[in-house]
């Protein structure tokens, strides 16, 4: 199988190319600049491996949460190109993404949502699969849902920015924080290949972002007021 995988749900910018297992990535920090630069990064890495879209059995895209703009780019993109190419797209959860990235049984995955808030989701590994424990939501740090027993792995830039608050809620149940961590494509692509080989890629018109929070544009007044 080969597969695309793409990320901008951040500031990084992160692409991968999948073959069987076998993967080519570029991941850089694009700040603001994700609309210029997935294009020529793609074009970039298709030619190092020689590959067309059409060689591709499907796109995989970080659905979110994440940056709002950042998630209209990627969903965007992977669905031009799936439209063009005539294939399936697959969206994967950025927390999950996490969770993959961390490698450990039991994670709870963070990323910093702004605003003084936090993506959150809470992850158990069963029959080499993430069970969702806690479904993605938004919480404000001291707020985030509980979780039960020991042995948890703490990953995300939310844990980087609130690490302190966390750890009050989650006092005494961690073995590891995981800092500096950012979806990456490479390890979407890892868990849509199963996906796709089961059939439940959707169409390109079906691909949608996962926003989470409702109101994704403020007053001045309510920016200066969350500060």
């Amino acid at each position: 199988m080969k597969l695309l995988a793409l990320d901008t749900s951040t500031e990084f910018l992160s692409l991968a190319l999948w073959h069987d297992g076998d993967v080519r990535v570029r991941e850089m920090r694009a700040g603001q600049k994700h609309s210029e630069l997935i294009l020529p990064l793609l074009r970039e890495l298709l030619d190092e491996v020689g590959w067309q879209l059409a060689d591709l059995d499907g796109i995989a895209f970080g659905e979110g949460p994440g940056s709002f703009t950042g998630l209209r780019i990627g969903c965007g993109v992977a669905q031009g190109l799936a439209y063009g190419a005539g294939l399936p797209v697959v969206g994967v959860c950025t927390l999950e993404a996490l969770a993959q990235q961390a490698d450990q049984e039991k994670i709870i995955a963070c990323l910093d949502a702004r605003m003084n808030e936090v993506y959150h989701a809470v992850y158990v590994r069963e029959n080499d699969a993430w069970q969702a424990v806690v479904d993605p939501g938004l919480y404000a740090p001291l707020d985030v849902p509980k979780v039960e027993g020991t042995g948890w792995c703490g990953i995300g830039s939310g844990w980087d920015q609130f690490g302190d608050a966390m750890n009050q809620v989650y006092a005494g149940q961690f073995e590891q924080t995981i800092e500096g961590a950012f979806p990456l494509a490479r390890h979407m692509a890892e868990l849509a290949a199963p996906r796709l080989a089961r059939g439940e890629g959707r169409p390109a018109h079906e691909a949608a972002p996962l926003y989470i929070r409702n109101k994704v544009a403020f007053t001045t007044r309510e920016r200066e007021a969350a500060k």
